[in-house]
């Protein structure tokens, strides 16, 4: 779903998801559950250039209006992020927008439409598409003019390069050299981070941690809380084949699984195969049945070990890229748990390749 990448992840365990969410059984949520929000996620607004990371306008619109119809609470990321790290309450349904690349249709197209509904919004951007000066990207001039009208601006590295292929000298520089453009133009070095393409590692994670960053976010669907790993946070990514009033309901409406014990602990596998599995958190009461999607299986066998422990296991290997697994369960009142991982599967990981690969 991003611009940038060698391997595009197939959508189709979401249409699936999105059809089980909308068909399957309703289990109520317990009446009251810690703080828990959502963060959606954009990148090209209505230039059609690219499906993968444009949303057409009359979706994005319909987006909006979905948002004010009063069942929302739509508040800026940064205090999102302070009230769940504190443990400090926020009403139910909030909502985070978030906007990555800095492309120009992001100024020209979403900008104005934010500003009139009165929706705050934080923008990620690698610098060094702004030094450059490309037509498709937005100005150094434009993103003072956004930061002056209260919009948040995040860091998404320099030059946006695939961060687990690199070295931690690479990644301190990378994160170093756009804080300190950043610092030049706008006058202060942001604190919210988001992952290139979304692809993570532990290390990577711990170098952004170190840099000051107070939170990080991929681009792995699933709900933001408290008990949430504050620098490898989830966001739904929208574009022209995910992004209808439907599925955008779903998403802004989602709790989470509140999951501990996620296994495995690095997103940038290694073995491969992962075994993957979770425990499901207290604070989500009893839960139903839960399905698990890959997005190179499908539909996945969940295995329950007790009442709280839950494990997958994808039959084969994931090819060098990206790959993600979603598990879902019924909440009631049509809304849906759910927890996602995006995985970052090395060359030297590949099938044939890395230990635990199909051979």
């Amino acid at each position: 779903m991003e611009r940038f990448g060698r391997r595009p992840i197939r959508g189709a365990l979401l249409g699936v998801a999105l059809g089980l969410a909308v068909a399957g059984p309703g289990r109520l949520a317990p009446a009251a559950e810690p703080a828990s929000a959502v963060v959606v996620m954009y990148h090209r607004f209505g230039d059609g250039k690219d499906p993968s990371t444009n949303i057409r306008l009359d979706q994005f619109e319909a987006h909006l209006a979905e948002l004010a119809t009063g069942r929302y609470h739509v508040r800026p990321i940064p205090e999102i992020v302070a009230a769940l790290a504190a443990g400090q309450s926020l009403p139910d349904r909030t909502v985070g927008i978030s906007i990555d690349d800095a492309f120009l249709s992001a100024h020209r197209e979403a900008w104005p439409r934010l500003r009139r509904a009165g929706l705050p919004f934080t923008l990620f951007v690698a610098t060094d598409a702004i030094d450059g000066g490309g037509r498709g990207y937005m100005s150094w001039d434009q993103l003072r003019a956004l930061a002056r009208a209260g919009v948040t601006i995040g860091s998404q590295t320099a030059s946006h390069p695939h961060m687990p292929d690199h070295d931690r000298a690479r990644i301190r520089a990378e994160l170093d050299r756009a804080s300190a453009r950043f610092e030049t133009e706008l006058g202060s070095r942001p604190t919210l981070f988001a992952y290139p393409y979304g692809e993570a590692s532990l290390a990577v994670m711990e170098e952004v941690r170190e840099r000051g960053f107070v939170a990080a976010f991929g681009q792995h669907s699933g709900v933001l809380h408290g008990g949430a790993n504050m620098f490898y946070l989830p966001r739904f990514t929208f574009n022209e084949t995910y992004g209808d009033a439907r599925r955008f309901r779903l998403a802004a409406g989602a709790l989470p699984m509140y999951a501990t014990e996620v296994t495995p602990r690095d997103p940038t596998l290694g073995p491969n195969p992962p075994a993957f599995g979770f425990t499901l958190g207290a604070a989500a009461g009893r839960v139903g049945a839960i399905a698990c999607f890959s997005s190179a299986h499908g539909r996945l066998p969940v295995e329950r070990l007790g009442a709280r422990r839950i494990e997958v296991r994808p039959p084969t290997a994931f090819a060098a890229g990206r790959a993600r697994i979603n598990c879902t369960a019924p909440a009631g009142d049509g809304r849906w748990r759910w927890l996602g991982t995006q995985f970052y599967i090395p060359e030297r990981q590949a099938p044939g390749t890395g230990p635990g690969a199909e051979r």
